[in-house]
């Protein structure tokens, strides 16, 4: 009933700043305005401000919201946590998997470097083998083999 009555105050208030602007000349802004305070007793008389005051007055409505509020936060929390860990369970899986076994690019001229847990899981393969002889420093053209292999895959 109070909600009512406001409204009513809200909208005669500002038909009559209307009616003083339309005095005034200004046709255009008065009839925005008018449009503007006829809006609250549209919504008394739709009944939205009815269910509005019963929305804003119950408490278990407000602990819907809250439920809600509580459901969107862990629903993002778990979303930023999976974006910070990788993706989805199966593509971890294939990274992991990827990882583990050194491939050679396609088009590439040798394996490429492996780091990380990677480089741990290959440890014991490779002291089985015989070392090899440390090769001489590298010529200036062999630091770019590797861009350069890239560069032709591509076909630039």
């Amino acid at each position: 009933m109070l909600a009512e009555t406001i409204c009513s105050a809200v909208s005669a208030a500002g038909l009559g700043i209307a009616a003083i602007t339309a005095y005034r000349k200004r046709f255009l802004t008065a009839t925005r305005i008018a449009a503007y305070s006829l809006v609250p007793v549209g919504l008394v008389m739709t009944g939205v401000v009815e269910w509005v005051s019963d929305i804003a007055f119950k408490p278990s409505v407000w602990i819907g919201f809250g439920l809600l509020g509580v459901a969107w936060l862990l629903f993002m929390t778990t979303r930023a946590v999976e974006r910070r860990s990788g993706s989805t369970r199966k593509e971890r899986k294939a990274a992991r998997a990827a990882e583990q076994g050194a491939a050679v690019a396609p088009g590439a001229s040798s394996p490429s470097l492996t780091s990380g847990a990677g480089a741990g899981a290959a440890g014991p393969q490779t002291q089985s083998r015989p070392k090899k002889k440390p090769e001489q420093a590298a010529a200036p053209g062999d630091d770019f083999s590797d861009i350069e292999a890239i560069l032709k895959k591509h076909g630039i």
